[in-house]
């Protein structure tokens, strides 16, 4: 797939550049988040493209590749009701932000994993707007994402600390504990 890329991204893509020089994990997360919270600010926008829902699935499609393999950059598009399992990043960081729409975060802490077997407790829920940014850093990187509305399609941006190509989905048994399943991610589009 060729990479997508739109003239207002490009203008904030020297910014994420520097962010991700910081010398912590920590701090490179908090400085995309600034970079994409003062680009939402203003007026950054995605092509048409990055806006079409699919029916099946969320979309999930390419806006950036670094050439030095430092991070990427995906936006999703949710169509109503659309939303993900339970599921981790694969120990990469991220950063997600809202570009349109709305979206329910709901985060989850690793309580234990005992043969295969994993037990979660449901965090905070964060009711997401246009702007906010939240950053996910391993260990803590458990939630769900949903499009909260039931008639507008939501579109997210998504920053990751190198190629996400793949992460765990926890499919819920019968006991109340959950299945880790690892699920290859590719693009749309």
């Amino acid at each position: 797939m060729s990479q997508m890329s739109a003239p207002a991204f490009e203008s904030i893509r020297p910014q994420l550049d520097e962010a991700v020089r910081a010398e912590s994990v920590a701090a490179m997360a908090q400085n995309v988040k600034a970079v994409l919270q003062d680009a939402l600010r203003g007026d950054l926008v995605l092509p048409a493209a990055f806006h079409v829902a699919r029916p099946d699935t969320y979309a999930r499609r390419l806006l950036h590749r670094d050439p030095g393999g430092r991070y990427t950059v995906v936006v999703m598009t949710w169509g109503p009701g659309q939303r993900t399992a339970l599921h981790d990043h694969a120990g990469i960081w991220c950063v997600e932000c809202v570009v349109d729409g709305q979206m329910e975060v709901m985060q989850y802490e690793l309580l234990s994993e005992e043969s295969g077997s994993y037990r979660f407790a449901r965090q905070s829920s964060v009711a997401a707007g246009r702007g906010s940014a939240g950053c996910l850093i391993p260990p803590f990187e458990y939630h769900t994402l949903a499009n909260a509305s039931a008639d507008r399609t939501s579109v997210t941006l998504h920053v990751y600390g190198g190629e996400m190509d793949h992460c765990h989905v926890f499919e819920p048994a019968a006991d109340g504990t959950y299945r880790r399943v690892t699920r290859a991610l590719s693009y749309h589009d």
